[in-house]
């Protein structure tokens, strides 16, 4: 018997539990198979028995390469002079600029269409599938790029840069959500945090197109780059009429044959017990959670054991926004003050979106080891300390070029930080914390909270660095430096370790409000109670999973 805390699902849920499924006992016990089964797979069986589900997975994913590209290259266009001169105004010294309004709306509009967007994923993807949803995102996106590759003025381009957003807030937790749905526990934490991958693949090839285009002397400057995002929507449509649904949206609808057939594609070299199996597993815990929250609104997101489970997610991702991110970017800034050429400081930036990938990488070795909690935790720690470096540092003379230089240094060094830890990490906990019945929703009322903390950000950062306003330079390290501090005690306190743990256990974990702290070392018996004896259900799993050690698992855990 473990020493470790033990929960178990509440004796009156289970009772609803059972009268919610038909052929009770039998479910259970093939449930039980298929939770030990998904438990005790290691990676190398995982990638063996899921290749379809991690190909499909990557190809939904992929369209967040959109976003980031269009991040940077709308960023990158203020200093564009073709850009500045067809849509800018013009200065006495003869030269063209984009207004700071105009820049703040550029930028902003993007973040509405995405609210927009998010809005919209929560609801359809519930109600018309992953794939219907996805497929209807990707033709709007074809059709959205020609707002901003035709327009003749920059009213034109801030509702292209709206109607963009739309699907771009639909990528953004859809791919999330479908990424946590098709495979096992053991894959789930490197198919969410490959989004980030996506997103920084997408700002290191903005920047190699942007810097191919510097010497172009014609409008085709700012147009082929804006040109070249019809290169994604079209492969990837094509992709997704081909694309399996989620089973776990098909067992929500009802839908067991079609979740049966949908796993026979997803897990190469399955019997029809253990797709059986599965399907049991995910009836059980679909029913479960509508046992202990019967709905799937907004509204649901807000209501009992989900509110919980929504803060969470929202607060994984309003951390990202609130320990300092926005300032990563302004690395090339002071290494050009530090005398960097300004060609030089753009391949700079291209390194750091590279760091930004080498980062990813490394998080998915660090998560395998040490979960995602400690890795949330360290990487906030080490942001703290650099942070406050940076703001020490802002101290000196604007003058001293070695300041400067260290400072972007650090910049680069948190930017690798951010990237292995908290960056990609914070993917993996909102596509797994939610509940199956509320994923959707839960993962679009967090990103809504990022993009407005986002927005925020980019209304303050100008300020604090503008010479004409409070012109702190460095020392806006010690203002990010304390709100990362505070989401250093947020994280310590309120995030909980999923990893290893399947939804059926996590519902339970929220259930019985086990502290975030004991998550990880709690046992937890998403089947305790069941009518079927306990000497009976251990020889049926057996037989079904085909190990005494799982056997033994279940008999002493």
């Amino acid at each position: 018997m473990s020493h470790n805390e033990k929960v178990t699902t509440d004796q009156g849920v289970l009772n609803h539990v059972r009268g919610d499924i038909d052929n009770y006992d039998e479910v259970v016990i093939a449930a039980r198979a298929a939770a030990e089964a998904e438990k005790t797979m290691t990676l190398r069986q995982g990638i063996a028995r899921y290749p379809k589900a991690v190909g499909w997975s990557i190809l939904l994913s992929t369209a967040l390469v959109m976003e980031g590209f269009d991040i940077v290259l709308i960023a990158n266009f203020y200093a564009l002079p073709q850009f500045t001169q067809r849509y800018g105004i013009q200065l006495p010294d003869g030269s063209y600029t984009i207004t700071a309004a105009w820049q703040a709306g550029l930028s902003n509009g993007g973040n509405v269409g995405q609210i927009i967007g998010l809005a919209i994923n929560g609801w359809a993807s519930e109600r018309f599938g992953y794939r219907k949803t996805m497929i209807a995102a990707l033709s709007m996106m074809i059709v959205a790029i020609f707002i901003p590759f035709f327009a003749k003025n920059i009213e034109t381009l801030l509702v292209g840069q709206i109607f963009c957003g739309i699907p771009w807030g639909v990528f953004q937790t859809l791919t999330t959500s479908y990424a946590a749905e098709v495979v096992p526990v053991v894959l789930r934490p490197y198919l969410t945090a490959y989004v980030n991958i996506c997103w920084v693949l997408g700002q290191i090839i903005a920047s190699g197109v942007l810097r191919g285009v510097l010497d172009m002397n014609s409008q085709w400057a700012y147009r082929i780059p804006f040109a070249l995002q019809w290169t994604y929507p079209v492969p990837l449509l094509i992709g997704c009429l081909l694309a399996p649904e989620s089973p776990w949206w098909q067992v929500r609808k009802g839908d067991h044959d079609g979740a049966r057939r949908t796993l026979r594609r997803l897990v190469t070299g399955s019997s029809e017990e253990e797709i059986e199996n599965s399907v049991s597993y995910m009836i059980h815990t679909n029913a479960l959670e509508k046992s202990i929250t019967a709905g799937t609104s907004y509204l649901d997101c807000f209501r009992g054991f989900d509110l919980r489970r929504t803060e969470v997610a929202a607060g994984a991702w309003i951390v990202q926004n609130f320990s300092g991110s926005a300032f990563m970017g302004y690395s090339t800034l002071f290494l050009q003050q530090a005398g960097l050429a300004v060609t030089q400081s753009f391949n700079m930036s291209i390194a750091q979106y590279g760091l930004g990938l080498l980062g990813t990488i490394t998080s998915w070795f660090l998560m395998s080891r040490f979960g995602r909690r400690t890795l949330y935790l360290s990487g906030l720690v080490g942001m703290c300390a650099i942070l406050l470096t940076i703001g020490g540092l802002g101290f000196t003379s604007r003058s001293s070029s070695g300041a400067q230089w260290a400072i972007g240094g650090l910049l680069l060094a948190y930017t690798a930080v951010y990237d292995a830890t908290i960056g990609p990490v914070c993917y993996t906990i909102v596509g797994e914390i939610g509940s199956t019945r509320l994923r959707a929703k839960t993962v679009a009322v967090a990103r809504i909270f990022y993009v407005i903390m986002g927005i925020i950000n980019a209304v303050i950062m100008p300020y604090f660095l503008n010479t004409t306003k409070l012109n702190w330079g460095g020392k806006t390290g010690l203002f990010w430096g304390g709100f990362c501090a505070v989401c250093l005690v947020w994280a310590f306190f309120r995030l909980p370790e999923a990893r290893g743990r399947t939804y059926g256990e996590l519902d339970v974990l929220f259930e019985n409000k086990v502290s975030a702290r004991k998550f990880s070392s709690t046992d937890v018996d998403q089947f305790a109670g069941h009518s079927t004896t306990p000497e009976i259900a251990a020889d049926e799993v057996e037989d079904k999973v085909g190990s005494k050690a799982s056997v033994a698992h279940l008999e002493h855990s």
